[in-house]
C-alpha cells in the first residue's frame, strides 16, 4: 500500500471467488469472508472494500489492462472447459449469444407474451452457458447428463427464438419451459441490447 500513496488514482485489487465452492469444497469460506469483511470495516483504515462499478463511478479515467487467461483448472488455462470432448458447445453458444443480442436490439416494444418469451430465451442462454456442462464432460462424470442439459437449453432457446421471429409463440410450450427453468425471476432480456 506504500506505492499507492504516490498514485493519482488509488489502485484497485480484485479478488474473485467461485461461489459454487462455498460450503461445498470450502466449508468455512462464507464465515471466513464474513469475519474478514468485518475486520476490514471496523479494525483498519488502509484499504476500503468497493465493487468494480463503484470504483468506476468514482474514478472515470483509469488504466485499461488485459489480464492473461488463467484458471484454477488443470494446467492453469482453459483446457478443462475447451477440448475435443466439449468444443462443439461453443459454436452453438456463440450463435445463440448473437441471436439473443439481435432479438433484444430489434424488439424494443414487445407484447407481454413476447417479453415473457424473450426473458425465457435469456434464461435458457444463461443456463446453456454454464461452465458446469463442459467441466462435467472433461471430468467424465455424468457425461450424458451434461450433454443432455446443454442440448435441452440450446434447443429451448432456439425453439423460442424461432417462435419470436415468426410471431407465433406457443404459450403452452412457453409455460412448460418457464416452469422447468424458472431461475432468475427478475431477468430482463434488454441487458443483451447493450
Amino acid at each position: 500500500m506504500i506505492h499507492a500513496r504516490g498514485m493519482v488514482i488509488p489502485p484497485i485489487i480484485t479478488c474473485q471467488y467461485d461461489a459454487e465452492l462455498y460450503g461445498h469444497w470450502w466449508f468455512e469460506g462464507p464465515y471466513f469472508l464474513y469475519v474478514l469483511f468485518k475486520k476490514i470495516h471496523y479494525d483498519q483504515d488502509t484499504i476500503e472494500l468497493i465493487t468494480p462499478s463503484e470504483y468506476l463511478d468514482r474514478y472515470q479515467e483509469v488504466q485499461v489492462s488485459s489480464p492473461a487467461i488463467s484458471t484454477w483448472g488443470a494446467h492453469g488455462y482453459s483446457e478443462v472447459w475447451l477440448n475435443p470432448g466439449n468444443d462443439y458447445m461453443y459454436r452453438h453458444l456463440h450463435q445463440a449469444g448473437e441471436r439473443m443480442t439481435y432479438l433484444a436490439r430489434c424488439i424494443t416494444s414487445p407484447t407481454a407474451l413476447e417479453e415473457k418469451a424473450l426473458n425465457q430465451c435469456a434464461r435458457e442462454l444463461l443456463l446453456a452457458q454454464s461452465s458446469d456442462w463442459p467441466f462435467i464432460v472433461t471430468m467424465n462424470t455424468m457425461v450424458e447428463y451434461a450433454h443432455k442439459r446443454f442440448k435441452d437449453h440450446i434447443g429451448r432457446f432456439n425453439a423460442l427464438a424461432d417462435m419470436i421471429d415468426k410471431h407465433e409463440i406457443n404459450e403452452e410450450y412457453l409455460e412448460d419451459i418457464s416452469y422447468k427453468d424458472k431461475i432468475f425471476p427478475n431477468i430482463d432480456y434488454r441487458i443483451y441490447a447493450r
